[in-house]
């Protein structure tokens, strides 16, 4: 059922216009651009991020679209609350670990929010469309949502266009620091795009070592499915103290907020290239 809701405001001629806002319209459309900026967050910053956990944050942040309801607020108040959403979606999104990352990825989301809220009011200002209004910074769109997949679909077809030519090459001679409990494993390092597997529970990537070359970790093991070119199954996995890639060349080294996996792979440990970005 569709509920609605009359919104009054006044234009430069201090006449009233009546604004019918659908509540399912306005609440399904701001979880679905959460969902793409928040997406592209992840992109920008390398960050991981589950289905799920996504489709929970972007509900939340659809939320703050409410205030599109509410009399026309103070812009520095509407700025606060703006801000204070958007360091709670990205924490509900991605966590806190450390306030680096946190304002990492804070930053990428208001980029991404500046570029898509300044395509769709271009779009306003240059045609002036009656399906589309504003109040308290937010937008409503009462149509059909293809220019809005339109919209998000170039956006984030231009964001991974240019991450591929802004992405640098992984680093060739690493080495993997892996600290659980007393136990500290050394194990050469493989950067390989291949690997895309992610522990959908807690978002994180999954470096891949060898049963042999971890030994037996007093860790908390759970299983998550997994597939090869040739094969499925389920790999176990368990959550490590401290993961640290060293790169043997430049001695740099780089903490990393993964999982491990207990593979088959004896003398490496696999990772996906956009953990040391992360």
């Amino acid at each position: 059922m569709t509920y609605y809701f009359c919104l009054l405001h006044y234009n430069i001629y201090q006449e009233v216009k009546i604004l019918t806002v659908y509540i399912d319209v306005l609440i399904v459309l701001n979880i679905y651009v959460n969902y793409f900026l928040l997406r592209t967050t992840a992109k920008l910053t390398h960050s991981p991020l589950g289905i799920i956990r996504c489709i929970a944050a972007s509900f939340y942040g659809s939320l703050f679209s409410l205030l599109i309801l509410a009399p026309e607020l103070p812009l520095a108040v509407t700025l606060a609350v703006k801000s204070a959403a958007a360091v709670t979606i990205v924490i509900a999104s991605f966590g806190i670990h450390g306030v680096k990352r946190l304002l990492k990825n804070t930053a990428a989301f208001f980029l991404s929010n500046f570029v898509f809220a300044g395509m769709i009011y271009a779009v306003y200002l240059w045609l002036r469309p009656e399906f589309m209004h504003f109040s308290n910074t937010y937008f409503y769109i009462d149509f059909s949502l293809l220019l809005l997949v339109i919209m998000t679909a170039v956006l984030y077809g231009a964001v991974c266009l240019i991450k591929r030519f802004a992405d640098i090459s992984p680093p060739e001679n690493t080495h993997v620091l892996i600290r659980s409990g007393s136990s500290i494993f050394r194990i050469t390092g493989l950067a390989d795009t291949g690997n895309a597997l992610i522990d959908h529970f807690s978002g994180r990537p999954v470096v891949i070592c060898g049963k042999n070359d971890i030994g037996d970790v007093k860790a908390r093991i759970r299983l998550i499915p997994c597939s090869t070119v040739s094969d499925s199954g389920v790999m176990p996995i368990f959550r490590p103290d401290e993961v640290i890639i060293v790169d043997d060349q430049t001695g740099e080294r780089k903490c990393v907020d993964v999982m491990i996996g207990i593979g088959e792979n004896s003398g490496k440990a696999i990772f996906n290239p956009k953990v040391l970005k992360m």
